[in-house]
């Protein structure tokens, strides 16, 4: 009894799946006690299903015994202690007919002995005995049986903690999938075109997904960093962990600390709970960090420290945190440069550049801008509900011809436009793009820098009864619009050509009514 009860014991710590444990657990009763049959029944919402036999017949694994229908289970589930039933007790017995071995003339059974397994107040299953002959059970006693019972009710709770916790890791996993997969899918979810700076670059990016190391991702705004660093995710050991956003350029000093690695309770004015950080929800995932080339500079040690170590800290907490995160970094500016200039630490971008990669810019790759094209016209097919979308072959020319200073997002805002313009509105119309359609001349960025793109301030005639402050408002509105077009909608650059400070920038165009 002792070796049974220590191998029962024993298989709580083991790596067991769930039937194994089960199996084994009732294999240890019926070797101890002296029974024809042993069952261990799981509770399903007010019946009792069999999950592991011995001695039965296999027919007993497909019923479903509802309590209600079978008194002696429901004398057992009523008791906290062991319960026996007497030879001739009228009741029946659920496995009249189902042990294996019993004669057909004589298939009922004379000794029948049960137990409630319960976990606090919850009811999880129950453990029974049964045998053909009356007295079987007179050698047993109900602490021995009772310490079966207590171990089956422990194997139970914990193989049903450890499915559910494998079935969250499996849900999550496939979440973190899906995510990826439409994000890729809703930003063109491969990095496509048949020049040899794009082949080149998706020899890069092959390589680099597999080896886990940190990546730095270079070029020009709206090149497709994002997509870059999404499809580094998607091809690395991490797929099917979270992959965490983070957009340095909008992060303001005052809360970067916090959103990068979390607060505790009561650290600053507001911190009402603990918080955790982005590379806490990182964690065993990627994080991708696009723009950090805008990060202050004393969030930079911090980062940098992360790295180094793996470890952060939570604003105002004590200890720090072991967080296992593979980073991805995009920025658009020459980091090198920055560090010359002193805005950049040298520390950190050796630390995250340990594999550059550049995306080029969209003028270029050559064709690849024909057969952008084609996947931008297709997709606003879709998003416009359209019928055929199609370029011209003068259309495509003028494509090619185009230098796309806001290269790849630019593009896609030019085939969608012209798209909406040659369907001439109708829902389900042909549209067929024409040069006309394309407007590049009208496009934000073909005028090159925003200063040369801005308008000419208005003439004092021109004032129409408006106040100097309501027409310095005007021109400041239209060029904050044009700058940030200019600048692929990405804030800090806008700031930088504007030659104003970011804070600056933002408080600008709340009050403008931009924001």
């Amino acid at each position: 009894m002792l070796s049974a009860l220590a191998d029962v014991a024993l298989d709580l710590t083991t790596s067991l799946d769930s039937s194994a444990r089960y199996e084994r657990l009732v294999a240890a009763v019926h070797r101890v006690v002296p029974c024809d049959a042993a069952a261990l029944l799981r509770n399903e919402d007010g019946a009792l299903v069999a999950i592991a036999t011995e001695g039965l017949s296999p027919e007993a694994l497909g019923r479903r015994f509802a309590l209600a229908d079978h008194p002696r289970l429901a004398a057992i589930v009523a008791s906290r202690a062991p319960v026996r039933f007497a030879a001739d007790d009228p009741r029946p017995d659920p496995y009249d007919g189902l042990v294996a071995g019993a004669p057909d003339l004589h298939p009922h059974v004379h000794a029948c002995m049960g137990s409630s397994l319960y976990v606090g107040d919850e009811l999880v299953g129950v453990l029974t005995v049964d045998a053909l002959r009356p007295d079987a059970f007179g050698v047993v006693d109900d602490a021995t049986f009772a310490t079966f019972a207590a171990l089956a009710a422990a194997a139970m709770r914990t193989a049903g903690l450890i499915d559910a916790l494998e079935r969250a890791v499996e849900r999550r996993g496939r979440v973190a999938e899906h995510l990826v997969a439409a994000a890729l899918q809703r930003h063109g979810g491969e990095l496509v075109g048949p020049s040899e700076a794009m082949q080149a670059l998706r020899r890069d990016v092959g390589l680099i997904a597999r080896s886990g190391l940190t990546a730095l991702v270079t070029g020009e705004t709206g090149v497709g960093k994002e997509l870059v660093a999404r499809t580094l995710h998607r091809g690395s050991d991490r797929k099917d962990e979270p992959l965490v956003y983070v957009n340095c350029a909008a992060l303001p000093e005052s809360v970067a600390e916090s959103e990068l690695f979390g607060h505790v309770r009561g650290a600053f004015t507001g911190a009402v709970d603990d918080r955790a950080g982005r590379f806490d929800l990182a964690h065993t995932g990627t994080l991708f960090l696009d723009e950090v080339g805008e990060l202050p500079l004393a969030i930079q040690a911090k980062l940098l420290r992360a790295l180094q170590s793996g470890e952060i800290q939570r604003v105002g907490a004590d200890r720090e945190l072991r967080v296992d995160v593979r980073v991805i970094a995009a920025t658009n500016r020459d980091l090198a440069a920055e560090v010359a200039a002193g805005r950049f630490r040298a520390d950190l971008y050796h630390r995250l550049a340990v594999y550059p990669v550049h995306v080029p810019p969209l003028r270029d790759r050559g064709d690849d801008v024909v057969v952008l094209a084609g996947l931008f016209a297709d997709r606003a097919q879709v998003q416009l509900g359209l019928g055929a979308v199609r370029l011209t072959q003068a259309a495509r020319d003028a494509l090619r011809r185009y230098p796309w200073p806001g290269n790849v997002r630019e593009l896609e805002h030019v085939v969608t436009r012209a798209a909406l313009r040659a369907s001439g509105g109708r829902a389900r119309g042909e549209a067929i793009i024409e040069p006309r359609h394309l407007a590049l001349e009208e496009a934000p960025l073909a005028a090159g820098p925003a200063s040369a793109a801005a308008p000419a301030p208005p003439a004092a005639a021109e004032l129409d009864g408006r106040t100097l402050a309501d027409a310095t408002d005007a021109f400041q509105r239209d060029l904050v619009t044009r700058t940030v077009a200019a600048s692929g909608g990405n804030w800090a650059e806008a700031a930088r050509r504007l030659g104003v400070d970011r804070a600056n920038l933002h408080r600008t165009a709340r009050r403008l009514g931009l924001k």
